[in-house]
């Protein structure tokens, strides 16, 4: 594992490619088992395909979302309140992913 640099991650696809790969595709697998399969692989397919990962500094990361991200799902009816509620727990999970890909976690 290279070790993290914070001016390196501006250019993260570049510099970081493989462990944002990890890191989305471990997020992906927990909310897999945990969650309604067809709705996880809509939110992955549509609406995470354009999230952005911010480093915030102090070992924590911010996911971006595109903007409307409940109306970009169009390959699974789900509520808003489900979705909402869901996309808050995937993107919790990147974010916690991200942290123990680049070893910030204890």
């Amino acid at each position: 594992m290279t070790e993290f640099d914070a001016e390196q991650f501006e250019d993260k696809y570049a510099n970081y490619f493989p462990e944002l790969q990890r890191a989305y595709k471990n997020a992906f697998e927990t909310m897999n088992d945990e969650y309604d399969s067809q709705l996880i692989h809509g939110i992955d397919q549509q609406v995470l395909n354009e999230s952005e990962p911010f480093y915030e500094g102090d070992g924590q990361f911010r996911i971006e979302l595109p903007e409307d991200p409940y109306d970009r799902l169009t390959a699974v009816l789900v509520d808003r309140e489900k979705f909402e509620a869901t996309m808050d727990r995937y993107v919790d999970e990147i974010e916690a992913e991200l942290q123990r890909v680049f070893e910030f976690e204890d």
